[in-house]
């Protein structure tokens, strides 16, 4: 049981008395950073906040309680935590909370800048205050690597009064480098990628779509261009059709599975099936009175009719229905019914001719 001098209780007098301002500091704090970093888009894996305890504060003051001359000095009686993925991000959201709070640079500490001799992984902790004033508070940034490393570093009781055999200290040390290894190399990893996104993008915007592989994220980039528009509108003229949107990410398997392995052979594929999609399309349309088009319906025309030229047969519509639909025994009966229609059009009675 903790027994406090009369200067520690005095202490934890005031404490007790200050305590609804401190709950009241710790939840505008969290809010007001909590806000900028939405406002800024930056995204990080956790938040926390947390007034001091009874019990830890009584803990501090018996160890070194005589430090303090009152209980304004003491600066982590309230606390905020931001933890984030990368290292850069952690910069990120001290260069935000600077703008937000006033920062005590004599007190606050970039623990990441540990010796060579330290152990484990830090953070970096700012001594806060409102812009409007109030008690200070402290907030500690650290990735998500070094929030583990220091949990760990808790639970094994590293830092206790027991003294670590050397063997143990130098295995402790290379954990701890081979952790920030990886933190730094994650962070770097991201801007390598960031990069050939840019690129990418780049390239896809110039029309140099043979140097874009097929892919995710270049598909992505490739949709904004609206590349399948105009044949959708040519196609909705048949029925005066609304056009609404849909995700055509589903037929990226689609794509892959015909073989095509750049966004220049996604060109070249709509280029080719255009009129003979368009053929499709009336023959289905034009009995209809739909007066709604997915925007998704141009590209599905165009890989049904891929397949119809390239002798998929009712396999291959089916295969197609069963990636963007999902599997199931209506997929069988839709195949069954594009083939029938599809047999009498132009591109099937050249096909047959050949």
């Amino acid at each position: 049981m903790v027994k406090l001098d009369s200067h520690g209780e005095a202490l934890m007098a005031q404490f007790r008395e200050l305590r609804p301002t401190l709950d009241q500091l710790a939840k505008e704090a969290f809010e007001q950073l909590s806000n900028a970093l939405q406002e800024q888009g930056v995204y990080v894996t956790a938040m926390e906040h947390r007034v001091k305890t009874e019990k830890s504060l009584a803990g501090k003051l018996e160890l070194k309680g005589a430090k303090y001359k009152s209980i304004d000095d003491i600066t982590d009686l309230v606390g905020l935590r931001i933890i984030t993925f990368y290292t850069d991000e952690v910069d990120k959201v001290a260069a935000i909370a600077k703008h937000i709070f006033d920062i005590d640079w004599e007190e606050s500490v970039d623990k990441r800048k540990h010796q060579l001799t330290s152990f484990g992984y830090n953070s970096l902790h700012y001594i806060c205050r409102l812009k409007t004033g109030g008690p200070r508070f402290e907030l500690q940034m650290r990735t998500a690597l070094q929030h583990v490393w220091s949990t760990i570093e808790h639970d094994i009781g590293y830092k206790s009064e027991v003294k670590i055999p050397p063997e143990y200290r130098r295995q402790f040390s290379r954990l701890a480098g081979m952790l920030e290894l990886i933190d730094d190399e994650f962070s770097r990893l991201r801007m390598v990628l960031t990069e050939y996104h840019r690129q990418v993008y780049s390239l896809v915007k110039d029309g140099k779509l043979d140097d874009v592989p097929l892919a995710p994220d270049t598909f992505r980039s490739f949709l904004e261009l609206e590349p399948f528009a105009r044949l959708n509108r040519r196609i909705a003229v048949v029925n005066q059709a609304e056009i609404y949107p849909v995700s055509m990410m589903p037929f990226l398997p689609v794509l892959e599975s015909f073989g095509l392995e750049t966004l220049g052979d996604v060109q070249r594929f709509l280029d080719d099936n255009a009129e003979d999609a368009i053929q499709l399309a009336l023959s289905q349309l034009a009995v209809t009175d739909l007066d709604i088009l997915a925007s998704s319906a141009a590209l599905q025309y165009l890989c049904l009719v891929y397949v119809l030229k390239n002798d998929g047969g009712h396999r291959g519509l089916k295969a197609v229905y069963d990636i963007i639909n999902g599997v199931g025994d209506a997929n069988s009966m839709l195949a069954d019914m594009m083939l029938e229609q599809a047999k009498t059009l132009p591109f099937m009675q050249r096909k047959e001719a050949e």
